[in-house]
């Protein structure tokens, strides 16, 4: 979830070796993160309007996924032959560490401090249960701390939940370079022994089909990151030679009809699979959908092109980790607001099957109108988060990587 989509379109030295990270950006796939992580926000925002109660929002927890998929794609093309010696997997760490930890860390604190809050007001207690436990006890304070609440370690979410992601991610960011590093050229070997095992091994075990994330999330994690790393380390130079000659215009319309038939499938895959075995297939729909937008062929990839959309993409992580802070913030205060006024505003009822307190329970617009509030809310605070702690943290960490 946590990279940028960058990759050296110079040929590689071996038909299965990656080259090294210099050069171009993948700048449509970098949009398409964000897109996925505002459907992933969507997924978690309760209201009774028709866009939170749809089967697309409800399978969006699998644009995880995606994220998974992708992060494979750029680890794999910008470090497949970079890892050769010591030093050089301690400053990957570091940069990977640095990456994903600060924010994290932030959003750890925010947490607290709100429960902190919840012990002196109690206002804000709500219907839930008293601070400091449930999903918010301390020692899933310290699994949290330490990374591992997506490695098994844990038997619920807990904090900022979406952030099991993350930890499994780092986890498999360490198994990556460690193959490498001792494989060299036949660590692709690994990546489909995980690719290959890891679906049968959810197909087994899974009681929550691809929903999976403090249990196996690392296992989910590796199976999308093996796909995407593949096919980087083979589809490497077909990819740099069809940009060449999309570079030219060659075959815009056959490449826009091509990324309007994939979203098409995506969104009816995610519509029928979120709540089936089917989900499983998922790192496997985006692998093709990321190899189809990695051409940037088409008009739909000139539009991901635009100014706003790269905004978004680069917003994509404080997106992520930012939003279900956001969304339970808001909550809170509609039920203050609904305690006071009795206006309809939150209140109990049934998303998906399942019972939710959320907002619109006077009128699905109102919900319709609070989910947009949410996404404004959301890219802001994103924009600073991102400003102020993504980037001079990440900037910071590449220097400490080069002195190493």
């Amino acid at each position: 979830m946590a990279e940028t989509a960058l990759l050296n379109l110079a040929p590689a030295q071996a038909a299965t070796r990656v080259g090294s990270a210099a050069g171009e950006r993948f700048q449509v796939l970098d949009s398409w993160r964000g897109i996925c992580a505002l459907l992933v926000a969507l997924f978690h925002f309760p209201t009774t309007s028709m866009i939170s109660q749809s089967a697309f929002v409800g399978g969006a927890y699998l644009f995880v996924d995606f994220f998974l998929v992708l992060s494979g794609f750029v680890i794999a093309g910008a470090y497949a032959s970079r890892l050769n010696e010591p030093d050089d997997l301690a400053r990957f760490a570091l940069v990977r560490f640095g990456r994903i930890y600060p924010l994290h860390l932030l959003m750890l604190a925010a947490f607290v401090g709100f429960e902190a809050l919840r012990l002196v007001l109690p206002a804000l207690h709500g219907t839930g249960p008293a601070p400091f436990t449930g999903g918010f006890d301390l020692r899933s304070l310290v699994a949290n701390l330490f990374l591992l609440q997506g490695m098994g370690v844990e038997d619920h979410l807990s904090w900022n939940a979406p952030s099991w992601s993350i930890s499994a991610e780092f986890f498999t960011y360490l198994f990556f370079a460690a193959v490498v590093f001792t494989a060299g050229q036949r660590a692709w070997i690994w990546f489909v022994a995980a690719a290959v095992t890891a679906p049968f091994f959810l197909l087994a075990v899974s009681t929550r089909h691809m929903d999976v994330s403090f249990d196996f999330g690392f296992i989910r994690c590796l199976y999308g990151f093996s796909l995407g790393a593949l096919l980087a380390w083979f589809q490497h130079d077909s990819i740099a030679e069809a940009r060449q000659a999309l570079s030219r215009g060659a075959g815009r319309l056959a490449w826009t009809l091509a990324e309007l038939a994939m979203i098409a499938v995506i969104a009816v895959f995610v519509s029928v699979a979120g709540t089936s075995n089917a989900g499983i297939a998922a790192p496997v729909v985006f692998a093709l959908a990321l190899y189809l937008f990695a051409h940037e062929g088409g008009w739909v990839s000139a539009i991901l092109r635009s100014r706003p959309m790269l905004l978004l993409g680069s917003l994509s992580y404080s997106i992520y980790m930012v939003h279900i802070f956001v969304q339970a913030r808001m909550i809170n205060v509609g039920g203050l607001i609904e305690r006071k006024l009795g206006l309809g505003l939150v209140g109990e009822f049934t998303l998906r099957g399942y019972p939710a307190t959320g907002f619109g329970v006077g009128s699905p617009w109102l919900g319709l109108a609070a989910m947009m509030a949410m996404v404004i809310a959301v890219i802001v605070t994103s924009w600073f988060t991102w400003r102020v702690v993504e980037m001079p943290a990440l900037a910071w960490f590449r220097r400490l990587a080069k002195r190493v």
